[in-house]
C-alpha cells in the first residue's frame, strides 16, 4: 500500500509540475478576440473601448487583446480611418490588430489598390478562420 501510495504522490507532482509548464507556455491568463466587421464607427468605437477597458480591468501582461476586421469593418484599420491615430496607440499598447487577407484582395480587385493599413497592424490569410484558431486556443470571443 505504501508503494502505491508514493508513487501515487510522484505522479501527482509530476502533473502539478507539467501543468505549471504549460500555463507558462500559454502566456497571458486571460485571452480575448474581438471582430470587427461592420463599418459603422459606433460599432468600430465599442471594439476599441472594450479592448482598453479589459486590458485595464487584468492590467498589463495578464490579457492578450486580438480585434480581427474584415468585410466592411476593415475600414477600422486603414489610414483613412477616423480612429487611425488611436489604433496605432493601442498598437503600441499590446493590443494586436488583424487585418483579413480576403478583405484586402477583394478592395484590391475592386479599387485597382490595396487598402493602406495603419502601422502596428498585421494581415491574416482570413478573418473568419484567424477568429476560430484563436477560439480554439482559449480566446473568449465578443462582437460588439
Amino acid at each position: 500500500m505504501k508503494k502505491v501510495t508514493n508513487i501515487l504522490l510522484a505522479a501527482v507532482a509530476s502533473m502539478m509540475v507539467l501543468g505549471t509548464a504549460v500555463a507558462a507556455d500559454m502566456g497571458a491568463a486571460h485571452k480575448l478576440v474581438i471582430q470587427v466587421s461592420s463599418a459603422d464607427a459606433k460599432t468600430q468605437a465599442i471594439a476599441l473601448n472594450n479592448a482598453v477597458n479589459v486590458q485595464k480591468h487584468y492590467g498589463p501582461g495578464e490579457v492578450e487583446v486580438e480585434i480581427v476586421a474584415y468585410g466592411p469593418g476593415l475600414s477600422l484599420l486603414t489610414k483613412k480611418s477616423k480612429q487611425a491615430k488611436r489604433v496605432a496607440s493601442l498598437a503600441k499598447s499590446d493590443i494586436t490588430f488583424s487585418a483579413c487577407g480576403n478583405t484586402m484582395k477583394k478592395i484590391a480587385k475592386k479599387s485597382g489598390k490595396e487598402p493602406k493599413l495603419i502601422d502596428g497592424v498585421k494581415v491574416v490569410t482570413a478573418g473568419v478562420t484567424r477568429i476560430m484558431e484563436l477560439q480554439e486556443k482559449g480566446y473568449s470571443y465578443i462582437r460588439p
